[in-house]
């Protein structure tokens, strides 16, 4: 069984946390709230016992070795007539990484939000809930990064052999960019969101056979929890099939540094597409984490921009 998304110990330096999507970890770190050692990795299916076994002999291990290290340093530092220094060389609390196996130990901060509402998704990285409406589900089986919902189920892709899915709602903080402006980063987003979901998929695939063309759709400011933000949404006709609808969706973050989260949509055209109203839906419902009173969505009251 696979962690669900949240901050754990960095498997490459266990003196920060690290946030791990539900499939990978991403490149977020940060100091830890509250020192905690790392839990057993879960156990795989199929492996029994023997996989338990496995994780706590290595847990054991580093252990140990932590402990010798500490002490050898201690000792070095007490001969040299420097102990103090050497004894502030390792943090209070500190403990050993798990070991490398590409998965996080669920140690989750207990910070973390409750996931138990059915109606929402909580994206904690970006300190946002979005809603869950009827007709999408949270995402299984998806190699995409940060996707926060799917619609259920998939068919054969008309054009290169695959898997598709008539829609898709993904939620990623801006890295990459040093854009402060909400309206200008949907801009220069949006032909990446088109390409993204109808040219060419993770693997090099062209499972529409490419997009011919796009119109824009609409594009206006929006607030977004409470906040500032702008879209943009295209239509685009692809090679193959019906062609689909994409936006991106920008506004600042209500948590850390408040940096500008993107809100990408790729929804089919056509009668087995989601409603095109569902977009609008989603953004209105969009909340920061623990203020459910405060909405968005267009007309609505903007909050401070950034």
């Amino acid at each position: 069984m696979t962690p669900p998304p949240g901050w754990y110990r960095d498997p490459s330096y266990p003196l920060t946390e690290r946030w791990w999507d539900g499939t990978a970890w991403t490149d977020h770190r940060r100091q830890p709230e509250v020192p905690q050692p790392p839990l057993a990795q879960p156990e795989s299916p199929g492996k029994g016992g023997s996989g338990r076994a496995k994780a706590v002999a290595l847990t054991v291990a580093a252990v140990v070795l932590l402990a010798s290290i500490v002490t050898g340093a201690v000792l070095l530092g007490r001969d040299g007539g420097n102990g103090d220094a050497a004894a502030q060389t390792t943090p209070s609390g500190a403990s050993p990484a798990p070991p490398e196996t590409g998965t996080p130990s669920p140690s989750v901060s207990t910070s973390a939000p409750s996931t138990n509402d059915p109606s929402v998704v909580v994206d904690e990285l970006n300190g946002i809930t979005l809603p869950l409406l009827d007709g999408w589900a949270r995402p299984q089986y998806v190699a995409e990064d940060d996707v926060v919902m799917t619609t259920p189920g998939t068919y054969d892709c008309p054009g290169d052999p695959g898997l598709c899915r008539h829609g898709r709602v993904i939620s990623r903080t801006v890295t990459a960019n040093d854009e402060k402006s909400p309206r200008v980063l949907a801009q220069q987003d949006i032909e990446d969101a088109a390409n993204s979901a109808y040219d060419r998929d993770l693997v090099d695939s062209r499972p529409y056979k490419g997009i011919k063309s796009h119109r824009m759709v609409k594009a206006g400011s929006v607030a977004v929890a409470g906040r500032a933000g702008y879209f943009v949404r295209w239509k685009v006709r692809t090679g193959v099939g019906p062609g689909g609808y994409v936006e991106s969706l920008a506004f600042p973050s209500s948590v850390g540094s408040e940096s500008l989260v993107i809100v990408r949509f790729a929804f089919d055209a056509g009668a087995d597409g989601p409603p095109l109203s569902d977009m609008d839906e989603i953004t209105k419902g969009i909340r920061p984490l623990g203020d459910a009173d405060t909405g968005g969505g267009v007309g609505s009251s903007i909050g401070p921009s950034q």
